[in-house]
């Protein structure tokens, strides 16, 4: 036991102390780290600033993959075949961030991860973190991004992100990883209408799921009416065209094939630098959300806007002040010097 996992044990470590047990790939002070960085507490924010400007250099090398797809569809048995695959056939290491719904009581997860992914789980190069998702909207907690990050920096080569469903909240995972993965089945009412168009514009592959026994003709039916649908819609500015796989997390028939995939997407993007370009892109992204959420909080900490605000709230609902206006009244009390 090494002195870095021995003090993590042990209680705070200093910044320093997190960045080197993550770089050394431990696996206690990474799960500390994480635990930091999603912490709401003040005390706990520079902390957790100096942890991901330390591990920053060492982040971004990592193939990030989102699974999103309708509640049962099987989500979490497909990431644990898949990240099974990756460990054992491929001897990478793959690092797998979930989000639960949360309890509307505790806040806290309500599904447990690693029981929905027993075999991922006892493997020595997996880490695999559950998080509420605390009715954040987009599917993800809102410090996955940073999290990857950490998983990154920590040398996990993949790095899984699932979604709570899918809807048209859970597209912010779209919006910090590199391959968007769609999984549905067939057989579960008009396979067509039963996903929003939004979603469909925007993956870069669909698995259609449970396709063995009675099913599988079903499902090779479907991811034929799915690649049909799919051609209608315009091409993506990268030049990928996004393929329909029938699968079974069950069996583990066509994990592989899903996994060349996405390695084939990344060979593609990174030649004709839309990888790069869309990595970009995704960090101004995070930075802008992150002012946003900035200035909510600091409007809610402000004591004359924290006290205007119920009032306007109150008017505006009763019809007594449009909501251009009372959004100005609140942002001129915040921004006003001599209050």
């Amino acid at each position: 036991m090494g002195p870095v996992l021995t003090k993590a044990r042990r209680g705070r470590l200093e910044p320093k102390q997190y960045i080197d047990g993550i770089l050394e790939r431990d696996r206690t002070v990474l799960a500390r780290a994480v635990t930091v960085i999603e912490s709401e507490r003040d005390e706990d924010a520079d902390l957790a600033a100096a942890i991901l400007e330390g591990v920053l250099p060492y982040s971004g090398k990592a193939r990030r993959v989102g699974v999103t797809g309708l509640p049962g569809a099987g989500k979490s048995t497909f990431i644990d075949k898949l990240g099974v695959h990756l460990v054992r056939d491929c001897g990478e290491k793959v690092a797998v961030l979930t989000v639960d719904p949360s309890s509307p009581v505790s806040g806290g997860s309500i599904l447990g991860d690693k029981t929905r992914m027993e075999n991922l789980s006892a493997e020595e190069n997996a880490f695999i973190r559950p998080s509420p998702a605390r009715g954040h909207l987009g599917g993800v907690t809102r410090k996955t991004r940073e999290t990857i990050l950490l998983c990154e920096a920590a040398g996990y080569e993949n790095v899984l992100v699932e979604t709570v469903g899918v809807g048209q909240s859970e597209t912010a995972v779209r919006s910090m990883t590199d391959f968007f993965l769609l999984i549905t089945i067939a057989g579960a009412g008009d396979e067509l209408q039963g996903i929003k168009r939004g979603i469909l514009e925007m993956i870069d592959a669909m698995a259609i799921n449970k396709a063995d026994g009675d099913n599988e003709q079903r499902a090779e039916r479907a991811r034929v009416e799915y690649r049909n649908a799919l051609h209608l819609f315009s091409a993506s500015p990268d030049g990928w065209s996004p393929k329909v796989l029938a699968i079974s997390a069950l069996t583990g028939k066509g994990i592989a094939e899903v996994w060349k995939l996405i390695l084939q997407h990344r060979a593609e993007l990174t030649a004709n630098g839309f990888l790069a370009k869309r990595r970009s892109r995704q960090a101004l992204d995070w930075m802008r959300e992150l002012v946003s959420t900035g200035l909510e909080q600091l409007l809610r900490k402000d004591q004359a806007a924290a006290d205007l605000l119920p009032r306007l709230e109150t008017a505006v609902e009763n019809g007594e002040m449009t909501p251009s206006v009372a959004a100005r009244r609140l942002l001129t009390v915040l921004t006003s010097k001599d209050r």
